[in-house]
């Protein structure tokens, strides 16, 4: 009698840590019309792969999907294997790292989602459901409180007229009574000058300075600061947000960084976001992309049709060793 070979899910032992939930727009996003979870569900994965796969498909919907929070919620792996891991499953049809456009109006910001699917798709699959999800209406604002629950406030009632006198003016009194001496004008004290107060680091400035609280490796002086904070800027200028900064500057460093200053000027440099395409007034109003996809392994964006199992060309082929 022939065997089966293949193996259930690895199911995530109890952890005493809680997953924590991420920001409102970020996080796990499953896939539409997903098939019933069966037993047989990540079975042709390796075993660390099988293991995280079944973890994250536990995970619910909204569940920070950053290597550091998946790896301090399971006690098997550790950051560096849950990375690999990611990227594992990315190549393998699992997962897409995705950056979405959110808001409205002037209140815009990118944010990253995770969306995930049990089962594998090819990259065509992806393409198609990523530009349906850019083509889809975004979610708008909860309406605006009615009239009937917005509380107005009471007319200020009118001051009663003054009683007139029940007998008019006497002239003879008016010319006896003595005139009232002018009050003399208090005298005018000059404005004190008060220290304006100095204004605060640019965001820019700020997002580059804690960069060493994110990952200590890439702590950054005062001075470094400085010199980058043009460069950081011109980031902010194209619609990212300095979350979005930080992650794509920390994003799978490699082991160990001789010039923090030297890796992050290259990587402002290297991993420049694209400008938003403009309105042409003569064509008509043109929707901004909203979605652009994430290379799994650095993090790099951009259009879904130059990633190909979830990764970058550069990470899909690395230059030879020198």
């Amino acid at each position: 009698m022939a065997v089966s070979n293949l193996s259930p899910v690895l199911r995530a032992p109890a952890s005493s840590r809680a997953h924590p939930k991420a920001r409102p727009g970020y996080g796990k996003r499953s896939v539409r019309e997903q098939r019933a979870p069966r037993e047989s569900d990540f079975a042709l994965l390796p075993e660390r792969e099988r293991h995280i796969a079944g973890f994250v498909e536990a995970l619910p919907e909204g569940a920070a999907m950053d290597i550091k929070s998946l790896a301090k919620s399971q006690p098997l792996y550790g950051q560096m294997a849950v990375g690999s891991a990611l990227r594992a499953l990315g190549v393998a049809g699992h997962l897409r790292h995705v950056r979405c456009l959110s808001g409205e109006g002037d209140q815009v910001r990118w944010v990253t989602r995770t969306f995930w699917s049990r089962t594998a798709h090819d990259n065509e699959w992806w393409n198609a459901f990523l530009t349906a999800e850019e083509s889809a209406p975004a979610p708008q604002p909860s309406a605006a409180a009615t009239e009937a629950d917005t509380p107005k406030e009471a007319p200020a009632p009118e001051p009663a007229p003054e009683p007139a006198p029940a007998h008019g003016p006497d002239p003879a009194s008016d010319r006896d009574r003595d005139p009232v001496p002018a009050r003399p004008s208090a005298p005018t004290v000059p404005q004190q000058r008060t220290a304006q107060p100095q204004p605060g680091p640019s965001p820019a400035f700020a997002a580059l300075a804690r960069l060493g609280r994110t990952d200590p490796r890439l702590a950054l002086s005062a001075a470094d600061c400085a010199a980058l904070e043009q460069a950081a800027a011109e980031w902010l200028a194209r619609g990212v947000d300095a979350d979005y900064l930080t992650h794509a500057l920390t994003a799978g460093p490699p082991a160990s960084v001789d010039s923090p200053f030297g890796f992050v000027r290259r990587r402002l440099h290297d991993k420049l976001p694209p400008r938003l395409p403009t309105a042409n007034p003569t064509a008509g109003p043109t929707p901004a992309r909203r979605l652009m996809i994430e290379c799994t392994e650095c993090g790099a964006p951009g259009r879904p049709e130059a990633f190909r199992d979830g990764l970058c060309r550069p990470c899909r082929e690395p230059a030879p060793a020198a």
